[in-house]
């Protein structure tokens, strides 16, 4: 992941186990979970669950016994949750550990450490005190370290005792400005200590609104019609840069307006060390391609926007460190300008890219009565990832279902700010 926000206000019960190790009674899963998203952080009752987004997409929650309230960043795109354990040199809200009486450390001996972090990119080891210890890395450089523990997580009125997380007490923050308005994030992948894995859920889905408007986020059937679904890749064979726990899709084409880039489909395919995946990462705020492929969209792009955009001509200015394409706007424009969409083209379904999606306005960079704006379309390779994201700037408007059952993505293009009206919100 690149970025990573995301918002929960929930109240815990108070059940522990002796063993430290999750229990979870099936039958007592919710059939479905509705959570009313919004695009501004706002003050929620225990029940509700306000879900906002601006450059990162951030929940917020209640965790231990007494609940104390936090902050995640929602995250499809890794595994483990985790908290801020830790206040000493972070500049962040953090998780009082030692206040929660249904707080208990994960021994490094037992099957949640030996087995279920498998998946994580670095392996668990044992502290001094013989606790599991972890340590999480990401695209951005940010890092997290600390130990697994379990306690009490609670959302929209339902229970999750004994949920495992990371309790963390050092890292490095990338963005420390957005950072210091979370308190961890929400490991959403299909890894099986995610959050998704962990609550039992078979399905998911949300809808991410534009600015200042309402969406939703909900855990279980949605029922939601009018859906096209593309497979999630799997690759059963452990591959070095290939992330099998990802929502992996298979992206087979890019085209703007009505031309199609010519491209080999080969270059979607994963090659032999896996790299090349295309993954579907609600933690990573725009799209990134691999360099053919980005090269090949920011030339069309320049080209059908030649008469309507004015490129930005400094090639020591890359926005994020893999946006090159940026446009200079006047500030005295009276309306946007007319783009050609942009078409995302998966096996079996499609997210089309228009208007205020495709440029994004960089704060505090003005050249004379002009502001920059840049394609929100970058090079993965600029930073040093050999994959595709999929952003969830360009998940704004869709109907995003994941079908962890069916091994599928179901797509729907829809007004975000109204979906929440048919589950009566």
């Amino acid at each position: 992941i690149l970025s990573r926000r995301t918002f929960l206000s929930l109240s815990s019960s108070s059940s522990s186990s002796s063993s430290g190790l999750p229990s979870r009674d099936s039958s007592r899963i919710p059939l479905i979970l509705v959570l009313p998203l919004k695009t501004q952080v706002i003050q929620s009752a225990p029940s509700e669950l306000p879900f906002t987004h601006n450059v990162t997409l951030t929940i917020s929650l209640a965790v231990g016994t007494p609940p104390q309230n936090v902050t995640m960043v929602l995250d499809t795109g890794s595994e483990l949750s985790w908290l801020q354990c830790n206040a000493t040199g972070f500049k962040r809200p953090v998780f009082k550990w030692n206040s929660s009486s249904s707080y208990i450390p994960v021994d490094c001996s037992s099957p949640t450490c030996t087995t279920q972090t498998r998946d994580l990119s670095i392996p668990a080891s044992c502290d001094s005190k013989n606790f599991c210890h972890t340590v999480l890395s990401y695209a951005d450089a940010s890092s997290s370290e600390g130990n697994l523990a379990v306690d009490n997580f609670t959302f929209s009125g339902s229970k999750f005792p004994r949920t495992i997380f990371g309790c963390m007490d050092s890292g490095f923050s990338s963005d420390a400005e957005e950072d210091s308005k979370t308190t961890g994030l929400m490991g959403m992948n299909r890894g099986s200590l995610s959050f998704i894995s962990q609550m039992g859920f078979k399905k998911f889905s949300y809808c991410i609104s534009g600015s200042d408007r309402s969406g939703i986020l909900v855990f279980g059937e949605s029922n939601f019609t009018g859906l096209n679904y593309t497979s999630l890749i799997e690759i059963s064979t452990p591959l070095p840069y290939f992330n099998r726990a990802a929502y992996t899709v298979q992206l087979e084409g890019i085209k703007v307006a009505e031309t199609s880039l010519q491209l080999p489909k080969s270059i979607f395919e994963p090659d032999h060390t896996g790299a090349g995946q295309t993954m579907v990462d609600s933690g990573t705020q725009f799209t990134l391609l691999l360099g053919p492929a980005y090269t090949a969209l920011r030339n069309e792009f320049a080209k059908q926007t030649g008469g309507v955009l004015r490129v930005f001509e400094d090639p020591d200015f890359v926005f994020q460190g893999a946006f090159d394409l940026c446009f200079r706007i006047s500030k005295n424009a009276t309306a946007a300008p007319e783009l050609p969409a942009v078409g995302l083209l998966f096996r079996g379904a499609e997210i089309t890219v228009t208007g205020e999606r495709l440029l994004f306005p960089v704060a505090g960079e003005e050249r004379g009565n002009d502001s920059i704006h840049c394609f929100t379309f970058g090079n993965s390779e600029l930073l040093g990832i050999e994959a595709y994201i999929i952003g969830h700037h360009h998940q704004q408007n869709t109907w995003m279902e994941f079908d962890l059952e069916k091994s599928r993505i179901g797509v729907a293009s829809v007004r975000c700010d109204l979906a929440g009206q048919r589950f009566g919100m």
